[in-house]
């Protein structure tokens, strides 16, 4: 099934997390709906604007793989609550550093300065190029354009901070 021109289902779906620990990462119609929008909004218009295929890293993620990922979430009343965009079929990883041009960086750029998103997260890497670069694109609120860079702390957390600040 396409999402977009250029984006199947199945990419979207890939995971080798899930492939290793034999999880199944199953998303809803309503979680194909939101891909089809995430295509559409973000996907489509990278890979037009560079001509270049594109490693999606990390597409759709099931509540059960979000937490053998060690993915976005919180506890309510001692309960597993997946909250990363991912699950809802909102957001994608894109990694173009294994290839030529256009390099991660690029990407970012290209996005931030081009496309209405949600959130746009710089991922650990340098001050140059980040490892991979994810965003998202919501369909049930006003897109923010949050722009984010991931970090680890002191004490090898992930953390979050407000680009350019």
């Amino acid at each position: 099934m396409k999402l977009s021109k250029n984006l199947s289902l199945s990419e979207m779906l890939k995971s080798g997390t899930a492939e290793r620990k034999g999880i199944e990462n199953l998303p809803t119609e309503e979680h194909i709906e939101n891909m089809k929008v995430l295509a559409e909004n973000i996907f489509q218009p990278i890979r037009e604007h560079f001509g270049v295929p594109f490693g999606i890293s990390s597409g759709y993620r099931s509540e059960a793989l979000n937490k053998a990922i060690g993915g976005a979430h919180k506890y309510i009343d001692g309960k597993y609550v997946a909250t990363s965009q991912h699950c809802k079929g909102e957001a994608i990883d894109l990694d173009r550093d294994y290839a030529n041009a256009p390099n991660n960086a690029e990407v970012f750029h290209f996005i931030k300065d081009n496309l209405n998103f949600d959130q746009l997260i710089w991922e650990f890497g340098t001050d140059e190029n980040p490892s991979w670069v994810h965003v998202s694109y919501s369909t049930t609120q006003t897109q923010r354009n949050r722009i984010l860079v991931a970090y680890k702390d002191d004490n090898n957390k992930t953390k979050y901070k407000f680009y350019g600040r």
